[in-house]
């Protein structure tokens, strides 16, 4: 039986997990998924949370999937490029998903909740993915999230997530942004540094 974490006791039995996608677009039902990152997290004996791993994959845009220009020019992503490895949906969620079940397991807790800057947007699709690819066992929670825009905006004053991480005393690298690993990275840092820093009221 797996022992129960203070993690889990946190946040009524979810377990956040921080996530980025990079698209061909807006629409999860017609646009392309291309990049993945992941990033879990762990809490220490003082119960502040901090970044434990992260997991990534570049994803191959599934059949008759849109790649909007706009989109891609502001991704820059080459989905052609010889060293991108990109995999399927189908292959590509197990990669994300299993480490995040094997974290949800180690905890106690019951489900992953998804954090992300504009986290609908994430979430979304994920789980168009996940439909497609016929992936039944989807750890994160169908719709609840937690939204650093809305975090970042009641402590610090701000949505954007460059200025967020300004805000919080921390450096913020242009040239990496828009690649799902430093962005999802970023975020949790600054969902940790919130979450670190805002009085827990336990019931």
């Amino acid at each position: 039986m797996t022992e129960t974490t203070f993690l889990s006791q946190r946040f009524r039995g979810y377990l956040p997990v921080v996530v980025d996608v990079e698209t061909g677009g807006f629409n999860e039902t017609t646009d392309a998924l291309l990049q993945i990152a992941a990033v879990i997290l762990d809490i220490d004996q003082q119960g502040q949370l901090y970044c434990s791993e992260t997991v990534s994959c570049h994803v191959t845009p599934f059949a008759g999937a849109n790649l909007d220009p706009k989109s891609m020019e502001v991704n820059g992503i080459d989905i052609d490029h010889p060293f991108r490895l990109a995999v399927e949906e189908k292959q590509a969620l197990p990669k994300i998903f299993k480490p995040v079940r094997n974290a949800i397991k180690s905890h106690g807790c019951k489900k992953a909740i998804l954090v992300g800057h504009n986290a609908h947007f994430d979430l979304k699709f994920i789980n168009a993915a996940a439909v497609r690819s016929g992936i039944k066992r989807n750890p994160f929670h169908p719709f609840s999230t937690f939204d650093t825009v809305t975090l970042a905006g009641l402590v610090y004053g701000q949505t954007v997530l460059a200025r967020s991480i300004q805000s919080a005393g921390m450096e913020w690298d242009s040239s990496e942004a828009h690649s799902a690993v430093y962005d999802a990275e970023m975020t949790a840092k600054l969902f940790c540094k919130i979450i670190n820093e805002v009085p827990f009221i336990k019931p």
